[in-house]
């Protein structure tokens, strides 16, 4: 639902994580030279017309697509290159984005009036769907002091863009041994009706499962827990762990 801080929370992990930090209200008159940049025809020191790129607010790292699902198909597609190669075609050049860089998007219930929904391909680019429930008493209460009783909020620096870059080298050399890489292998086809691994309800309910991108991001994840705890290898709890926020992504579009 809206208003519950999801875009107060990435801004503030934009702060800790010391990250450049755009954000794009999605909106249904948005384009997608709104997001990516355009060309104008400006002069040179001679006097000579040329053309000139003006990049749009995804020339960032950490970059907020706001509401994404209030936005046509076709703006939302303007995310798809960038998310999976981390860079940005227009005119026939390749622009290439500072690392680290990632996109963080929140969405309205599809229920609610002036929504679109994402398609499987977008959907598809992202390593989590997280669900955020509705505030309880004492967390709407801390809301009310924080942002309209104006009681600080101090936050820590925690990384940077080099230490990031860093670690994720590290991540490369954690250990994921062959039956845990299995294992991970059998979730994603499990919830494909058409595999010996799928249960009767996958069977009867489920149309299309979660791509092989799943399989990736239940590792990538997997890497990450391992190495957060002290160690150099992945368990199966460690894929475990995150494979509902994985596979979940798969949810209605595909049921």
């Amino acid at each position: 639902m809206p208003g519950l801080g999801k875009t107060e929370l990435v801004k503030a992990l934009s702060r800790v994580l010391e990250l450049d930090f755009r954000r794009i209200q999605f909106t249904p008159d948005l384009m997608p030279a709104d997001i990516i940049g355009t060309r104008i025809m400006t002069t040179n020191s001679e006097g000579r017309y040329e053309f000139e790129f003006r990049p749009g607010p995804i020339f960032t790292q950490l970059l907020l697509a706001d509401e994404i699902n209030r936005a046509t198909p076709k703006t939302q597609s303007a995310l798809l290159e960038t998310m999976q190669e981390g860079s940005v075609t227009t005119a026939g050049t390749i622009y290439q984005l500072k690392q680290p860089f990632f996109v963080m998007a929140t969405q309205n219930p599809i229920e609610q009036e002036g929504t679109y929904p994402l398609p499987e391909a977008q959907l598809d680019r992202f390593l989590f769907k997280v669900e955020v429930p509705f505030l309880s008493r004492e967390e709407l209460n801390d809301v009310v002091l924080r942002t309209i009783l104006k009681r600080p909020v101090e936050l820590k620096k925690l990384l940077d863009s080099e230490r990031i870059l860093g670690l994720r080298k590290v991540l490369d050399k954690v250990v994921v041994a062959d039956p845990i890489r299995d294992y991970a292998v059998r979730l994603v086809l499990s919830t494909h009706p058409g595999t010996d691994f799928a249960t009767d309800e996958v069977r009867k309910y489920v149309r299309w499962g979660a791509s092989p991108r799943a399989a990736q991001a239940l590792i990538r994840a997997a890497r990450v827990r391992a190495l957060s705890q002290g160690r150099a290898h992945v368990s199966f709890d460690d894929v475990r762990h995150f494979a509902t926020h994985v596979l979940q992504q798969i949810g209605r579009a595909h049921v």
